[in-house]
C-alpha cells in the first residue's frame, strides 16, 4: 500500500514566516506602535524549507530587483562648525557689592581730600579782634592805590544826582597829625590817640574843584571810637569851622594854590568798624578864597544860596569821602597779604 502522507496544513494552522512576524515588544521603525505579542511559535512541519532571513528594510525585494549594496556608515559630519568656548565664571554677588563699596569709598576719600586741599589753600578772613588790629596798620601794609584809587567814579554823587568823576593828582607821605590837622582838632582826637595820617588830593573831571581826603589812624579801641563818634554827633564837632581839616596843595597841578583860605566845604566821619577817622575838604580849583565855608551836610541842603552850595562843593567833599571809606573797608576785609621779603 502507498505510504501514508500527513494531512496538509491549513492556512489557519500554518505558522507565519518569520519575516512577517514581529518579536514581542519590538518597535515599528515606521513610527507606528509596537506589534502586540502573538501566540508562541509552532514547530515547522517536515517538508517545508526553512524561511529566509528578513531584510533590514522589513520588506522582501522583488525577484528581479538586484540586491541593495550595503555601505559602512561614515564619520558623522556636524551640521555647523563651532569653536571651543571659554568657561564663564559663575556670578558672585558678594564680589559685586564689595567692588561697589570700594568705588563709593574711593570717590568719597578723593572728594574729601580735594575739598580739604581747597579749604586749606583758601585764605580765611582774620577774626574780628585781629581785623581791628590789622585795620590800624593798613597805612603801611597796603599799596597806596588800595587806599587812594587813581580814579573815583561817583554815579549820581553831584547836585541833582549828576555823575561825578575824580582823578588823583597828589599823594602825601604818611606823617604825624600835627602836619595835617588843625591843633584844635588834634586835641579833640587825643582820647583815642593819633598814630598816623595819610592824605591825597583829587581833581574833578571838569577841573573846576579839588578835594583833599585823608585818613587818621588812631590807637583807640572799639569803645573809644564809639565814644568819639557820639561826641562828634552830640556836640556838633563835625560842623565847627575851627575843626576843619587842612588842605593838601600840589604844585604844578590844579591844586597848586589849594590852601587853608581856599577851603569851602568839609566832612569828618568817625568810624566804629576800624580805628580810623576819614575826612575830606573841598575848594575851588582857581584858587579863590572862601569867606564862609560850610559843612557838607549844610551845603547839600536844598535852597542854599552860598558859594559852596551853588558850586556843589558839599557834594564833592561827601562823594570823595564816601568812596575812600569804601576802599578802606575793602582793604580791611581783604585776605591777608604775604609778608614782604
Amino acid at each position: 500500500p502507498p505510504p501514508t502522507r500527513p494531512a496538509p496544513a491549513t492556512l489557519a494552522s500554518a505558522p507565519l514566516p518569520a519575516a512577517r512576524r514581529r518579536p514581542v515588544g519590538a518597535v515599528d521603525l515606521t513610527g507606528g506602535p509596537a506589534a502586540p505579542a502573538g501566540p508562541p511559535a509552532q514547530p515547522r512541519p517536515a517538508g517545508f524549507p526553512p524561511p529566509r532571513a528578513p531584510f533590514a528594510g522589513g520588506e522582501r525585494p522583488a525577484a528581479h530587483a538586484p540586491p541593495r549594496p550595503r555601505f559602512a556608515p561614515g564619520p558623522e559630519t556636524p551640521a555647523e562648525s563651532t569653536v571651543r568656548l571659554r568657561p564663564v565664571p559663575a556670578r558672585r554677588p558678594g564680589r559685586t557689592v564689595a567692588a561697589l563699596a570700594c568705588l563709593v569709598l574711593g570717590l568719597g576719600l578723593t572728594g574729601g581730600a580735594a575739598a580739604g586741599a581747597w579749604i586749606a589753600a583758601r585764605p580765611e578772613a582774620p577774626p574780628v579782634a585781629d581785623r581791628w588790629t590789622e585795620a590800624g596798620k593798613l597805612w603801611h601794609s597796603v599799596p597806596v592805590d588800595a587806599l587812594f584809587p587813581r580814579t573815583l567814579k561817583g554815579s549820581g554823587a553831584g547836585p541833582g544826582r549828576a555823575d561825578r568823576n575824580w582823578t588823583r593828582i597828589a599823594v602825601a607821605p604818611d606823617g604825624p597829625c600835627a602836619d595835617a590837622l588843625d591843633p584844635l582838632l588834634t586835641r579833640v582826637l587825643r582820647p583815642v590817640g593819633c598814630a598816623r595820617v595819610v592824605r591825597a588830593t583829587y581833581r574833578e573831571a571838569t577841573a573846576s574843584s579839588v578835594t583833599t581826603v585823608g585818613m587818621v589812624f588812631t590807637d583807640g579801641d572799639r569803645t573809644g571810637m564809639a565814644a568819639l563818634r557820639d561826641r562828634f554827633a552830640g556836640e556838633g564837632l563835625d560842623r565847627r569851622a575851627d575843626l576843619m581839616p587842612r588842605a593838601l596843595p600840589a604844585p604844578g597841578t590844579a591844586a597848586a594854590s589849594f590852601g587853608d583860605p581856599q577851603r569851602a566845604s568839609w566832612r569828618v566821619s568817625v568810624l566804629t568798624d576800624a580805628p580810623v577817622v576819614v575826612y575830606a575838604v573841598s575848594g575851588f580849583a582857581d584858587g579863590r578864597a572862601v569867606a564862609e565855608p560850610q559843612p557838607a551836610a549844610e551845603a547839600m541842603a536844598p535852597g542854599r544860596a552860598t558859594a559852596p552850595a551853588q558850586a556843589g562843593l558839599g557834594h564833592e567833599a561827601k562823594g570823595v569821602a564816601d568812596r575812600i571809606e569804601r576802599a578802606l573797608r575793602k582793604a580791611v576785609n581783604a585776605p591777608p597779604r604775604e609778608p614782604r621779603a
